[in-house]
């Protein structure tokens, strides 16, 4: 009875589980379809002409246009810079325009010889700017300076008086002056002799 018991518990565990399973709602996963098709690339665009700054420089001046003496300095590039190549001069091969934000047009020219091109670069010919005019200097209204600046009256230069000739003192030697006929050496040589023979007279006498 006991076994009995034990087999139809355990049937009917099994017979429940059995129906949990069967009757329980399930989540159905949908699976997404992989997509077969090639992932396009991107591919940069291939870069134009640079010009690089001659590393021996610290930094070379960026004109308005083709010369240093007809244009403005409107910046600088230092040393290892780099900037796109637009084009050259026509009739000045030697200067190179590039793109340079931040002026009026971002266009500035820079000397050929300061910088350095990538290799296989062609640069077409460019048109030269305009010359920039020139910059007017300040006149001073002639009325306003004469009320302020008055008009200096040529006056003449005092002519050069010379002064009188100068009178200087004449002093006469003191030492002359109480010796005047008897020299200093004639008088040495006097008691010399006086005293040699006031010796000699000595001596004699004494034999």
């Amino acid at each position: 009875m006991r076994v009995k018991g034990k087999v139809l518990l355990f049937v009917a565990l099994f017979l429940a589980l059995l129906a949990l399973g069967l009757f329980s709602p399930r989540n159905d996963v949908a699976l997404a379809q992989q997509p077969t098709g090639s992932v396009p690339t991107v591919t940069g665009t291939p870069e134009g002409p640079i010009v690089k700054v001659d590393p021996s420089l610290d930094f070379i001046y960026v004109h308005a246009g083709p010369s240093s003496f007809d244009y403005p300095r409107i910046g600088v590039m230092l040393a290892n810079e780099t900037a796109p190549a637009l084009g050259r001069a026509r009739d000045r091969l030697d200067w190179i325009q590039i793109y340079y934000p931040g002026v009026p047009g971002s266009r500035g020219w820079v000397y050929g010889l300061y910088v350095g091109l990538s290799p296989g670069a062609f640069l077409p010919l460019l048109d030269i700017p305009p010359t920039p005019t020139a910059v007017s200097t300040p006149t001073i209204n002639p009325t306003l300076e004469a009320a302020f600046i008055g008009q200096l009256t040529p006056t003449r230069l005092p002519t050069f008086t010379p002064p009188p000739p100068l009178d200087l003192p004449s002093f006469n030697d003191p030492v002359a002056a109480e010796n005047p006929g008897l020299p200093t050496g004639l008088l040495i040589l006097g008691l010399g002799l006086f005293g040699f023979f006031g010796a000699v007279i000595s001596y004699l006498r004494g034999r």
